[in-house]
């Protein structure tokens, strides 16, 4: 008996062995194991995004909490081999070995790795500090709203990646050095604008910062924790701010202070050397298509055009005067009437919020109409954290982890209540919760049908799009009880479509920072605060800001298709499940 056992054991083994060593450095027996094998390649260099989804949390495998990224140039020349790598396993595999589903999946994750590789010229053309999404904010924005404490060990995690920042700034100041000896320095006005929020972050007292209050409430919410080691973690916390952190930040800021004056006052990437080939290759990346800067351009003047034509008509509609009148002009003046505006006290912005989370509330009850297939995880709103509203945009959605620990998170920029006219925010929701972001991500995140890399790879022109399109959609069925509301929904649009002209007119028409200024506040109506926050991010972030209007676009034209080839048998939830259901794609496949 005992050597039948045995030999049952021998042989499971050696049956493990046959998949299991293939799976990790051969060529898996199953393309669906390589896609795993690639996704867990990739994360396994990233703790902070296995922090964020939580995949491996479920399963009691935490080796990477104590972790941060590592910022330096190093590992971004590892990664562009690792994409090389992935991309030669991928073709190894024969398109008629696999089924429907599997040659989709291949197809997206060799478009994804491709446009990686393309990229790889221009791995030092972007700026790791900056004022938009820079790592500077980055890191900190990560430790308070995604590294969970749920017990005393969580909060000695979180104390070791606090520990960490000095290590973590050093390789972004490198890279920030390395880039500059190669003539890849952001605009002047960025520099500046990080030096500032560098300032602000490390004059709070220390029981003032983020980081710090961060650990103080989810330590008080630990029951069982012994007081004695609260008030040791709250210490080494104190410590390790002041010195870690804030000396982390007067290091970095030092290197920026020698930065300055070398830096211009040109703000497009045409600056940069073969600057005009990178923007390309943004544009390929964000847009997932292959259309040029000129192309771009003009749709994005094409669609100014149409939108401020629909919106004369609701002006008209509302019996305001519109010969020689600017739409846009009139939409602004709006912006400044004590009617739309909440107070600017905290009283007033816990009113947003408020408003915010009864809009959701409320078109919730709507989406069976137009969805057969919807989220479990829910979806909330929070104002974006205080130390990083100055250079964020108006809002921004968070998914929710794979383990569903917490809903989606739509963040609301609260700087200014001008920002916040009450006509804009429903249309604000549609795009960043339902049926907007939340919807299509959450649904994307919970399909178990899809490979897990499908589930998170970012294709902007989709996810974007179809915000856009849920913009558009709720407008069609009737979500916006006033005249007004509609305007603000067309504000919204015509923003996107002057985002396609401003972009390009930075990046490939050598726009100034001005022009680009003047041109949204005259095709917008939007405030100039709001405004200057919006070019000032798509100088940093090139091409991004094209993908949300050809997505739209794309949708609507896949919709008319269908509609035109179905004729009556067309029905909008199946066209919407259909678009959904398999996660987010290339509008090239």
């Amino acid at each position: 008996m005992r050597r039948v056992i045995l030999s049952v054991v021998v042989l499971a083994v050696l049956g493990g062995a046959l998949l299991v060593i293939p799976t990790v450095w051969g060529k898996p027996w199953s393309i669906d194991h390589y896609f795993t094998r690639v996704m867990i390649e990739f994360a396994l260099d990233h703790p902070m995004l296995l922090s964020y989804a939580r995949v491996l949390d479920p399963y009691g495998l935490d080796f990477y909490s104590h972790d941060l990224e590592d910022l330096s140039v190093e590992a971004e020349r590892r990664q562009a081999a690792q994409v090389r790598r992935a991309l030669e396993g991928l073709r190894a595999y024969d398109d008629d070995e696999l089924d429907e589903s599997q040659r989709l999946s291949k197809e997206v994750l060799e478009w994804f790795l491709v446009t990686l590789e393309l990229g790889e010229p221009f791995q030092l053309h972007s700026y790791p500090v900056e004022q938009f999404r820079g790592w500077q904010s980055t890191l900190p924005d990560f430790m308070v709203n995604f590294h969970a404490i749920e017990n005393s060990g969580d909060a000695s995690e979180y104390l070791s990646r606090l520990r960490k920042f000095p290590t973590a700034f050093k390789q972004l100041t490198d890279a920030v050095r390395y880039r500059a000896e190669r003539g890849m320095l952001p605009p002047r006005f960025v520099i500046r604008a990080v030096r500032k929020e560098i300032a602000d972050f490390t004059a709070h007292p220390i029981q003032e910062n983020p980081l710090y209050q961060k650990l103080g409430r989810e330590l008080r919410a630990l029951p069982d924790l012994d007081p004695l080691k609260r008030y040791s973690k709250m210490s080494d916390a104190a410590s390790l701010i002041e010195n870690a952190v804030y000396g982390s930040y007067r290091y970095l800021d030092r290197t920026l202070e020698e930065l300055e004056p070398l830096a211009t006052d040109d703000d497009g990437v045409w600056k940069l050397p073969d600057g005009d080939a990178y923007y390309r290759w943004t544009l390929r990346f964000h847009t997932t298509t292959d259309l040029g800067p000129d192309e771009i351009h003009e749709i994005g003047l094409r669609e100014v055009d149409r939108i401020r034509g629909e919106m004369s008509a609701i002006l008209e509609e509302l019996g305001l005067p519109t010969d020689d009148a600017d739409p846009i002009a009139t939409v602004q003046g709006f912006n400044r009437e004590e009617r739309f505006l909440f107070p600017d006290s905290d009283e007033g912005r816990a009113e947003i919020l408020a408003s915010y989370q009864a809009i959701i509330d409320e078109t919730e009850a709507k989406l069976p109409a137009l969805f057969g297939t919807l989220p479990q995880a829910k979806v909330t709103v929070e104002r974006v954290p205080v130390f990083k509203e100055a250079g964020s945009a108006g809002a921004y959605y968070n998914a929710p982890p794979l383990d569903g620990s917490r809903p989606g998170i739509f963040y609301a920029n609260l700087r200014s209540v001008e920002e916040v006219p009450r006509f804009g925010m429903r249309t604000l929701t549609f795009h960043e919760a339902i049926p907007g972001h939340h919807l299509q991500i959450a649904l994307a995140m919970e399909n178990r049908d899809l490979p897990l890399f499908r589930r998170f790879v970012p294709f902007t022109a989709f996810v974007e799009g179809w915000a856009l399109y849920a913009e558009r959609l709720a407008a069609e069925q009737g979500f916006h009880p006033t005249l007004y509301d509609r305007l603000g929904q067309l504000q919204a649009e015509i923003f996107r479509a002057v985002r396609l002209v401003v972009d390009t007119g930075i990046h490939a028409r050598r726009w100034p920072r001005k022009q680009a200024i003047e041109y949204m506040i005259q095709n917008t109506g939007m405030p100039r605060g709001d405004v200057v926050a919006e070019v000032e991010r798509y100088i940093v972030a090139p091409g991004q800001a094209c993908a949300y209007k050809l997505g739209q676009l794309r949708i609507l034209e896949l919709r008319d298709r269908a509609r035109a080839r179905l004729g009556d048998r067309f029905e909008l939830r199946d066209f919407h499940d259909i678009i959904l259901r398999n996660g987010a794609l290339p509008l090239a496949i």
